[in-house]
């Protein structure tokens, strides 16, 4: 689904020249859940901007479900991610003056369904994380992990091809993050391949495979059921 080569990318300030990626060679298969671990200037973030099409590598190669990922304009990069894509972040990036049906519909305006049948994928997402009941409710109704459900519907209503989570329980507490790690581990079940950046160990191990980077390079890359092996052992 995803295969990413020798991957470079590097940020210019002035004189300075700042080396964030330094050769990652990345691949992920179609169902997988896998987290993306790594201190403040790891080069996660910039990973994962790039994986989003928000950002190009410089050196290296990134295909996507097939597709090349290389030299796009922004209206092309754009369609490539409404096509390919859904995003979680930890903000939600809710539209506060929209209910949770408009927000989670939104999608779905953008790649040019009429309103029926975006109210309808929009109501049958909301049902599947638990919120068909709330879909009158604005953003402000809503509590952080109600929001982060919307946002989740929302990122599955055009169907896509990954899901990219940024940090996605952030600003949530434990025990919501748990009920939403969850959430996202039942639609994992169901074939969605999912990445997910995160700090929190916990959460990393709620996934099913762990890539730790440091320094710009990946540094470890471990099938989290074997990390429970060796804790069981």
């Amino acid at each position: 689904m995803i295969s990413i080569k020798d991957l470079h990318k590097s940020y210019t300030t002035g004189s300075n020249s700042l080396h964030v990626l330094k050769g990652i060679d990345f691949d992920v298969k179609e169902g997988e859940l896998v987290s993306i671990m790594g201190s403040s200037g790891s080069g996660k973030s910039t990973l994962l901007n790039i994986l989003g099409m928000l950002d190009e590598a410089d050196e290296g190669s990134y295909t996507l479900d097939g597709v090349t990922i290389k030299n796009l304009n922004e209206k092309v990069a754009a369609q490539y991610r409404n096509k390919f894509l859904g995003f979680i972040f930890q903000s939600f990036n809710l539209i506060n003056y929209k209910s949770a049906l408009d927000n989670v519909a939104m999608p779905l305006y953008y790649q040019g369904a009429k309103r029926k049948e975006r109210n309808e994928r929009a109501m049958h997402y909301l049902e599947k994380v638990g919120l068909a009941d709330w879909h009158h409710h604005l953003p402000s109704e809503l509590s952080g992990g109600q929001k982060q459900r919307v946002a989740i519907a929302r990122a599955l209503a055009s169907d896509p091809k990954v899901l990219l989570a940024d940090e996605p329980t952030g600003a949530l507490d434990s025990i919501t993050s748990r009920e939403v790690m969850e959430l996202i581990q039942g639609i994992n079940d169901e074939g969605k391949t999912i990445l997910i950046v995160t700090h929190e160990d916990d959460i990393a191990h709620m996934t099913k495979r762990i890539v730790n980077l440091k320094d710009g390079l990946i540094i470890d890359d471990i099938q989290v059921n074997q990390i429970k092996a060796s804790i069981n052992v």
